[in-house]
């Protein structure tokens, strides 16, 4: 079996480290450049712009910044070439040139990488379309101290996940960030979002479905970044070889299944 080839861009941070480290002992999949505005030392070349590239690589894993979208855009139409984008935080037109990308080379975008967590979406999701108006949601996340951005994307991407299924059943949403402000009780429209910041939590996600007499909870808990790694590496080898198209890892899932 042929090797996939990978280019790294932010190859130089936390989870591209990772992606590389696992690569290594994997007989699919190879890392054979990467791109880091900083620059960096690896077993593969690092340069400081995608437009230094001269290897040809089968996939992007972009663990960059945001605002690196463009460029990015730009080389996977250019090359073409396939890309798993890791990275969050885009605006609006920076989504927007990513999903124009798609439309000529296959792209798959995730707030989360694991396979976990998407699998636990995809529970959210069917656990809200049954439970209904019935039952009460509320997501809780914790992480790290260090962590800047609160609440989590994943955490989003899960109340996202109960928003569609209410959304199918003609049922409104709000999201509500914090109740210390307001003195009443909690509305029909509500999914409350919390969260904790403390000590080195890698990250912990919880879905409440709280109804009359019983508690439903799901719950997905990262012990290390190496999962995040494994399941870009998953995507990587989804999205190789296939036709243009934004995809997300629910699609992965569906493959599996």
């Amino acid at each position: 079996m042929e090797k996939i080839k990978i280019l790294l861009t932010g190859a130089s941070g936390r989870l591209c480290t990772v992606i590389a480290k696992l690569a290594e002992g994997r007989g699919d999949c190879e890392v054979v450049c990467g791109v880091d505005v900083n620059g960096g030392t690896a077993a593969f070349p690092i340069y400081t712009s995608l437009d230094q590239v001269t290897e040809k690589a089968d996939v992007v894993i972009d663990c960059s910044h945001h605002t690196a979208a463009p460029e990015l855009a730009d080389y996977l139409v250019r090359t073409n070439t396939p890309a798993v984008v890791c990275t969050t935080g885009h605006t609006d037109d920076e989504e927007r040139g990513i999903r124009e990308a798609s439309e000529k080379v296959a792209v798959i975008k995730s707030r989360n990488m694991s396979l976990g967590i998407n699998l636990l979406s995809e529970l959210v999701k069917r656990a809200a379309a049954v439970l209904g108006s019935d039952f009460d949601i509320e997501v809780i996340e914790a992480h790290h101290r260090n962590k800047i951005d609160a609440p989590s994307g994943t955490a989003l991407m899960l109340a996202d996940a109960a928003k569609e299924a209410r959304d199918a059943a003609n049922l409104d949403t709000e999201y509500v960030y914090e109740r210390a402000s307001k003195r009443e009780k909690r509305g029909d429209a509500e999914i409350g979002i919390s969260s904790i910041r403390g000590g080195t939590i890698v990250g912990e996600h919880s879905v409440i479905f709280a109804g009359s007499n019983e508690v439903l909870t799901l719950s997905h808990s990262a012990e290390s970044r190496d999962l995040f790694g494994t399941g870009a590496i998953r995507a990587a080898l989804f999205i190789a070889d296939k036709p243009a198209g934004f995809y997300t890892m629910s699609d992965v899932i569906a493959e599996i299944l």
